[in-house]
C-alpha cells in the first residue's frame, strides 16, 4: 500500500485541474453525495459520461458547468468495464465506505482516465489522502487501469427553507438567504448555495413575486447544532417581517410529499405546514410560529428539483 498526501500528488504530476472533490454521506438511507468541480467543462462531461456508462456505485449524476454532482450507494459495487475495455477506456467509482468521520471513495480508471483518479482527483482541495496498491497504480495514462482510494471527510447535508423575511415596503428574502449563506464562516461548515422557489402567486398575503428561498451546506457531524443556531439566529436578527419561517431537513433524500405541488397550486395554512412538517419530520426552528413557514416548507421540498422550481407549477424550462 501507497499512501500519497495531496501535496505529495502535485509534487509528483504537477498541479492538475480539481477544484473540489467533496463528499457528503446519508448513513440511515445509505446515500452519499459527491461534488466535483474542475477547471474546465471537457473533464466534467467526459467523466459524467464514463462513470454512467461504467456503474459501480453511482446512481445518477447531474452536470451544470463545471461541477458535477454525483449521487452515489454507500458500499462497494461491481463496475462494467475492465482490462477488456482498454481500448474504450473508461472510468468508475466503485465504492463509498464510511469509516468513522472519514469517507473512503474507491476509484478506477483506465487508459487516459486513470490520470483523473489517480493523479488529479486526488490532489483536490478538500481530500485528506490517497492510497494506492502498488506502483503500477502510479502508472497513468497510456493502456494502465489504475485504482485509488480518496479518503475524504465525513460531511453531512442540511437544507434550510426560509420564507417571509420582508414586507411590501422592505426587504427580499432571496437576498437575506444569500446573505446568510455567505456569512456563514463556521470551521467544518461549507455553504453550497441558494435558490430561489417560486410559490402560489395568487396568495392573498404575498409581497410581490411571492417566493420561498433555501439554502443548502455540508457540515460536519459535530457542527450541525451550531449550524442550526447560527441560520436561526442570522434571519430573525436581519427580518422585517414578524412572520418569518425558517425550517430545516438534516439529510441528501428529501421526503416526498403532495405539499410540494400544493405549495405552488394552492392557497395553504399554517396549520397546514405544521402538521405536514411533523408528519415528514421536517424541523422548524423560527421563532414566530407564523405564516412564513408555509412557504418555507414548501421551498425546502423543492430544494433538489431543477431549473423549473423557480417558474409556476408545470412550467418548463
Amino acid at each position: 500500500m501507497i499512501t500519497l498526501y495531496p501535496e505529495q500528488v502535485k509534487e509528483r504530476f504537477g498541479p492538475l485541474f480539481c477544484r473540489r472533490l467533496l463528499v457528503m454521506t446519508d448513513e440511515k438511507e445509505g446515500v452519499a453525495e459527491l461534488h466535483e468541480q474542475c477547471h474546465a467543462r471537457g473533464p466534467i462531461e467526459w467523466d459524467h459520461m464514463n462513470r454512467r456508462r461504467a456503474g459501480g456505485a453511482l446512481i445518477s449524476a447531474k452536470t451544470e458547468g463545471t461541477t458535477m454532482t454525483m449521487t452515489a450507494r454507500i458500499g462497494s459495487y461491481p463496475i462494467r468495464f475492465g482490462p477488456s475495455d482498454t481500448e474504450l477506456g473508461g472510468q468508475a467509482l466503485e465504492a463509498v465506505i464510511v469509516n468513522g468521520d472519514e469517507v473512503a471513495t474507491k476509484w478506477a480508471g483506465a487508459a487516459g482516465a486513470g490520470v483523473g483518479i489517480a493523479a488529479c482527483l486526488a490532489q483536490a482541495p478538500g481530500v485528506i489522502r490517497t492510497e494506492y496498491n502498488s506502483e503500477e497504480d502510479l502508472h497513468v495514462g497510456g493502456a494502465h487501469i489504475c485504482r485509488s482510494t480518496i479518503v475524504l471527510p465525513k460531511y453531512e447535508k442540511i437544507t434550510f427553507g426560509i420564507d417571509d423575511t420582508d414586507t411590501k415596503e422592505s426587504g427580499a428574502t432571496w437576498v437575506l438567504a444569500m446573505k446568510c449563506g455567505e456569512a456563514c464562516t463556521l470551521d467544518g461548515v461549507i455553504f453550497l448555495g441558494m435558490r430561489i422557489i417560486q410559490l402560489n402567486p395568487k396568495a392573498p398575503e404575498k409581497t410581490t413575486n411571492c417566493t420561498g428561498s433555501v439554502i443548502t451546506f455540508a457540515v460536519r457531524p459535530d457542527k450541525k447544532e451550531e449550524l442550526i443556531t447560527f441560520v436561526k439566529k442570522f434571519v430573525e436578527e436581519r427580518s422585517v417581517s414578524p412572520d418569518t419561517g425558517i425550517c430545516y431537513w438534516p439529510g441528501i433524500k428529501l421526503p416526498e410529499s403532495s405539499y410540494a405541488k400544493r405549495i405552488k397550486t394552492e392557497l395553504l395554512t399554517k396549520d397546514e405546514a405544521n402538521k405536514e412538517a411533523e408528519k415528514l419530520g421536517v424541523s422548524f426552528i423560527d421563532s414566530a410560529n407564523g405564516k412564513g413557514r408555509i412557504g418555507a416548507l414548501g421551498a425546502l421540498l423543492w430544494a433538489n428539483g431543477g431549473v423549473e422550481v423557480a417558474g409556476l407549477y408545470g412550467e418548463t424550462p
